[in-house]
Order: structure tokens, then sequence, then C-alpha cells
């Protein structure tokens, strides 16, 4: 089935689901923390408006109360809240050095080509007409994963783990057209306490090594073990 066979509602859905892949590009292109947090927002804008076109498209009218709990939270709140952090951090235009970024980009150019391919079999016995979705939703998982392996400063990472989860709630809404409310509040709240454990985790790290480089923490943790050998 080509996309022109598809009706313009549909066609809109792929066309957002195009654009929630392209953020997650840009999330690993961006080297400054505030930018990152900017990406990160508008991304969980497209996944807010993707559910809505979905709910509209099926006629899922729970699906709007997950649109808008998606603006609220991913699009809204968590920036809010991360932006917040790196300015009292003092690391909101902080430049973060990533090592060898062409071939970073090149691995998730990779992991998009490896998720159409697992997807294949899904996609051919799917009669969803937005079944070309499943393998977006797995490579914007895929590259939020990759974005926490490639980046050192903790917020980076976190940034990373929200794109994931950003991926695995596109993954619901698009394959099964959401999931139940319980399990979208829980997963919602539980997502929140996250970042709010992170904020305190930042500041701890800061506190201790006056840095949220990760590599410092590996550095150090190889210092005690040399210097527990010599004792």
């Amino acid at each position: 089935m080509t996309i022109a066979q598809y009706s313009l509602s549909e066609q809109a859905v792929l066309i957002l689901a195009a654009l929630v892949l392209f953020t997650s590009f840009a999330l690993l292109a961006q080297q400054r923390m505030l930018a990152s947090i900017h990406v990160f927002a508008w991304q969980g804008v497209l996944v807010a408006a993707s559910t809505a076109m979905i709910a509209g498209v099926y006629d899922k009218h729970h699906l709007y109360f997950s649109a808008l709990l998606t603006m609220g939270l991913k699009a809204m709140l968590m920036p809010w809240m991360l932006r917040r952090l790196v300015e009292r951090l003092g690391i909101a235009h902080q430049v973060e050095t990533v090592v060898r970024p062409a071939l970073v980009l090149l691995g998730a150019a990779a992991l998009v080509v490896f998720s159409y391919y697992v997807a294949l079999p899904i996609e051919k016995l799917s009669s969803l007409s937005t079944r070309n979705t499943i393998a977006i939703s797995m490579a914007v998982v895929l590259i939020g994963m990759l974005m926490m392996v490639a980046r050192r400063q903790a917020v980076s990472q976190v940034v990373g783990f929200m794109s994931m989860e950003n991926g695995l709630f596109f993954a619901a809404v698009v394959s099964t057209h959401g999931m139940p409310m319980v399990v979208e509040l829980g997963i919602a709240f539980d997502v929140l306490v996250a970042a709010v454990l992170f904020g305190v985790f930042f500041f701890q790290i800061r506190d201790s090594i006056e840095s949220l480089d990760v590599d410092r923490l590996n550095r150090l943790s190889e210092n005690s073990e040399i210097t527990g050998v010599r004792e």
C-alpha cells in the first residue's frame, strides 16, 4: 500500500511520525544543553499531536486525554523542570564535546535501517494504515539508547532516556491505539518522579566531583580501585 492510497489524516500521521524521528536525530546532533531541552520539548509536542491525530482518525476519544497529558507533561512540565535545573547548575549554555559526531549520526541512520528490517514482518501482518510508524517508533527508542551511550554529560543522558520513553509511548499509540488510562497515568507519574530524582542526583554528583561528566566518575572509581590494590 503506497502513501497516496492513505487518507489525508493518515498521511498527516505519517508526516508527524517522520518529524518525531527527525527530532531524535536533532537531539543526537545537538551539543548545547539548553538547545537539547528545547528539541526534546518539540518532540513532546509532535508526539502529542500524533496522539490527537490518531484519536481523530480512529475515533478513539480517550486518546485526546492522552494527548493533553503528553502535551502538559512532556512538552511543558519536564522541559521546564530540566531548564530550571541546568540554569541552577550553571550549564545552560555549556557546549558538550561529542567524540566523532559524524560516526554517531551514521550509527543512528544504521539503527533506522535496522528498525525497518526488524519491523518488516510486523508490517506485513498488520492491517493498520499506520503500520509504517512501528519501525519509526522503534528507531526513536534505539536512537535514545545511542544518545545515552554516546554522551558524557548526565543531563544529556537523561534527555536520551526521556526520548526513549517518547518512542515507547508512540509505539503503543500507533500499534494498539493507546493503553488503558490507568497504565498511562501510572507511566506518567513514574516518569515525573524519575525526573525529580534525576534532579536530586545531578546536584549530588556536582557536589561530589564538581562536574556532571560521568567519565569523571569512571576515573574516580578506577583510582579508588588502584589505591585499594596498593594498600
